[in-house]
């Protein structure tokens, strides 16, 4: 299927790797032009693509991104904001710093990249933004309960501003995936290794009993919920705007 976003520009957070970096891939296979941005070292995908390094949650790194976006492609069309991350915690143990900073990177960045970008989306008529959520956000987690408020209220957020541009083009949705055997899962220190220090369980258990809550029976892949934005960043979704996606292999029962 052809997405109809050959020669449009997008920027792509958290691009480095899992989803965002599945993203990039697809949307350059597309023919997209295409700014990965993440906080450290990207290795570009294949395709006419360019790496800009931020910290995301610095309140000037919007204005930056989007000036290296411009410079090299032109005025930005898609934004994916899929910076993010999670770590186990027991709610009595976040702290103050905890909780901001998951508000940093889940809510305020995704805010102001929008801010940065939307308003010229409307102004040319023809704009897409998708915010990378997390089941975690439709249902409350006590994983760690900061990470599943913030991405509750980036939810939210995605509403708004789709309410406040669709008359002028712009369609704002998001997608919340459940758990994907990404390195924030799989790798060594990540979500399984912590599941299982806190249960006293082998790392093969924590994975066994994570996949047991998924109705799949699996974990998701990047490359899945890749292809679930990539469509939300075309053409052929012309008439999605304001929805939140499950792509959690039926982990959150609701059917809305």
């Amino acid at each position: 299927m052809d997405l109809g976003i050959a020669g449009r520009t997008c920027i792509v957070t958290g691009a480095s790797r899992g989803i965002g970096r599945a993203t990039a891939q697809l949307l350059a296979a597309e023919g997209a032009r295409v700014m990965m941005v993440s906080r450290g070292t990207a290795e570009p995908v294949a395709g006419d693509v360019a790496v800009h390094s931020a910290d995301v949650t610095e309140p000037g790194a919007p204005a930056a991104i989007v000036t290296a976006c411009e410079e090299r492609f032109g005025p930005v069309d898609v934004l994916v904001n899929g910076a993010g991350t999670s770590f186990a915690r027991p709610l009595d143990e976040l702290t103050d710093d905890d909780w901001d900073g998951q508000w940093q990177l889940h809510v305020m960045a995704s805010l102001r990249l929008m801010r940065a970008v939307v308003p010229g989306m409307a102004e040319r008529g023809w704009g897409r933004v998708v915010n990378v959520g997390s089941s975690a956000g439709k249902r409350p987690s006590l994983t760690n309960a900061a990470y599943s408020v913030t991405k509750a209220a980036q939810l939210c957020l995605s509403r708004v501003y789709a309410d406040a541009f669709a008359s002028r083009g712009v369609l704002v949705n998001a997608v919340a995936p459940g758990a994907v055997a990404t390195p924030l899962w799989m790798a060594e220190g990540g979500l399984a290794d912590q599941a299982a220090s806190a249960k006293r369980i082998s790392r093969e258990e924590a994975i066994d009993q994570q996949q047991a809550k998924i109705p799949l029976g699996r974990f998701g892949e990047d490359e899945e919920i890749a292809s679930v934005i990539a469509f939300l960043c075309s053409e052929r979704a012309s008439n999605v705007e304001g929805a939140t996606w499950s792509v959690d292999g039926g982990t959150v029962p609701l059917f809305i």
